[in-house]
C-alpha cells in the first residue's frame, strides 16, 4: 500500500516523495502510468474527499483500502432481528455501508450487555446543510431502537486550528449547530452534547485519557495516519487525540462513573475512519475496549458527486437555513442531471440515476421503498422526465426542511444549555 502511495505522489507531484519534505508544485503532463493516476482518482482523508467520477467515490474499494467490513444484508437482518424494528432506510439502502466490529456491538446487545452512541460535528459555519443532518437522523434512530446513552462531540477546537475563526466564532457556531442537531429529536434524558473548548477544563477523566492516546501514538504515526507535515502547527497534531478519547467511557464520568468497559458504536461518515483506526490501534495497550463504527457514504453536492459542497458556495448544497423558493430554486438551476440532451433521446434512451443529483438526494430522503423503485424505474426508461424528477424532489424537501426549521425555532438557549450540562443520563445497564 505504501509503494502503491508513493507511485501515485510521483504521479501527481512529479517528484518523488521525500519523508519530511512539503511537496513542490506539481508538474503537468506527467501521466506515463494510467493505472497509477487512476488509483489517485478517489482520494478520502478527514479533510478531502476527491474523485473524478460522476457516480462519486468507489465505495467497495475504499472498503479494502481502509479495511473494514461491508455491511451485508445478513448483518441488516440481524439488526432487524435484535431491535425488533425495520432497518433503518440509510442501511436498507447501502447509505451506511460499512462497519468495523458491529457484530460485536449485537452480541453485547442481545446478552444484555451496555453500549454507548458517540458522533460529533465540526462546527466550521453557522448554517448547516442536508448532508451534515445524515449522521444526525441516522444516530437518532440507533438511539430509539437501541435505547442507548449518546455522547455528540462538538470539535470547534479543531476549527479554530484548521480554520480561519477566533475562539469566540468557533465556539458560537457550536452552540448555532447545537440547536440544529437538537432539532433532529433527540432524548434530553439520554444525550449529552459538548464542546471540546468548555468540556476539556471540567472532565478530568476526558483529558487524562487524552494524555494517555497522546503517549500511545508517535509523531511519525500521525503523519502517516493523516498526512501532516513539519508546518504544521501542533495543535493539529494533537487533535486526534481529543477526537479520540469519547470512545472511551470514562472520558464521562458523571454518566458512566469510573467503568472503562462499554463499547462505544460510532455512526459516521467514512472520512472520519483514520481517527478511529488509530482509536482502535491504541484502546487494548491503555485497558479499554475498541470502539466499533457504522460508516456512511458521502452526500454528494448539487454539481455532481465528484465536486465537494463548500458553506462558502450558497448554490453547492441545501442549507437548512433556505426557504420554499431557494430550494426550488437550486434544485431546478444546479442539480445536477443524469437526462439526455432534448427530450427526444431522453424519451428514447432514458437517465441515468447513477450520476444523477436529484435521484441521489432521494435516496437519502424519500422514505417510500417501492416509490423510490418505480422512480428509478421510470427516470432509467425514459417515461420520467428530469424536470419531473426534479420536482418530485422538491416536493420531499420542501416540508422536510420547514419542519427542521419550526422544530429548531423551538430550542431555547435553555434548551442547549441542559443537553450541554454535565449530567447523569437516563439508561438501563446491568
Amino acid at each position: 500500500m505504501l509503494l502503491s502511495l508513493k507511485m501515485s505522489y510521483k504521479a501527481t507531484m512529479g517528484e518523488d516523495y521525500k519523508a519530511d519534505c512539503p511537496p513542490g508544485n506539481p508538474t503537468a503532463g506527467n501521466n506515463s502510468d494510467q493505472d497509477t493516476t487512476k488509483a489517485s482518482e478517489d482520494f478520502v482523508d478527514p479533510w478531502t474527499v476527491r474523485t473524478s467520477s460522476a457516480k462519486g467515490i468507489d465505495y467497495d474499494k475504499l472498503i479494502v483500502q481502509f479495511g473494514s467490513s461491508k455491511i451485508e444484508k445478513d448483518l441488516v437482518n440481524r439488526i432487524e432481528r435484535a431491535t425488533g424494528q425495520r432497518a433503518h432506510r440509510f442501511l436498507r439502502r447501502g447509505i451506511f455501508f460499512s462497519h468495523r466490529d458491529m457484530n460485536q456491538v449485537l452480541d453485547a446487545y442481545e446478552n444484555k450487555k451496555p453500549f454507548y452512541l458517540y458522533t460529533g460535528r465540526g462546527p466550521s459555519s453557522e448554517a448547516m446543510h442536508l448532508g451534515h443532518l445524515v449522521p444526525f437522523i441516522f444516530t437518532k434512530w440507533l438511539q430509539d431502537v437501541f435505547n442507548v446513552p449518546l455522547v455528540i462531540q462538538m470539535s470547534d477546537d479543531e476549527k479554530y486550528l484548521w480554520k480561519d475563526l477566533t475562539l469566540e466564532q468557533a465556539y458560537s457556531y457550536t452552540m448555532e449547530n447545537a440547536k440544529d442537531i437538537i432539532a433532529c429529536g433527540f432524548d434530553i434524558n439520554k444525550t449529552f452534547i459538548f464542546s471540546d473548548l468548555e468540556y476539556m477544563g471540567q472532565s478530568p477523566g476526558f483529558y487524562k485519557n487524552v494524555v494517555k492516546i497522546q503517549k500511545h501514538v508517535t509523531f511519525n504515526q500521525v503523519k502517516g495516519i493523516f498526512g501532516f507535515t513539519d508546518s504544521d502547527c501542533i495543535g493539529k497534531i494533537s487533535f486526534p487525540a481529543v477526537q479520540a478519547a469519547p470512545s472511551f467511557s470514562n472520558s464521562f464520568p458523571m454518566i458512566f462513573r469510573d467503568r472503562t468497559d462499554i463499547q462505544c458504536l460510532i455512526p459516521c461518515a467514512i472520512d472520519q475512519d483514520p481517527y478511529f483506526r488509530m482509536t482502535r490501534d491504541v484502546a487494548p495497550r491503555i485497558g479499554h475496549p475498541k470502539p466499533a463504527l457504522l460508516h456512511s457514504t458521502f452526500f454528494p453536492a448539487l454539481q455532481g458527486a465528484q465536486t465537494k459542497m463548500s458553506a462558502s458556495d450558497p448554490n453547492s448544497s441545501i442549507f437548512l437555513t433556505d426557504s420554499a423558493k431557494q430550494i426550488k430554486n437550486k434544485v431546478n438551476k444546479h442539480a445536477f442531471s443524469g437526462g439526455r440532451d432534448t427530450v427526444e433521446e431522453h424519451r428514447q434512451f432514458g437517465g441515468n440515476c447513477d450520476v444523477d443529483v436529484s435521484f441521489m438526494y432521494l435516496t437519502f430522503f424519500l422514505e417510500d421503498d417501492d416509490r423510490l423503485e418505480q422512480i428509478r424505474k421510470d427516470y432509467t426508461s425514459g417515461a420520467m422526465l428530469t424536470g419531473e424528477l426534479k420536482k418530485t424532489l422538491i416536493d420531499v424537501l420542501q416540508p422536510l426542511v420547514a419542519e427542521h426549521q419550526a422544530r429548531r425555532k423551538e430550542v431555547t438557549e435553555e434548551t442547549v444549555k441542559e443537553f450541554m450540562t454535565p449530567r447523569q443520563l437516563s439508561f438501563h445497564f446491568q
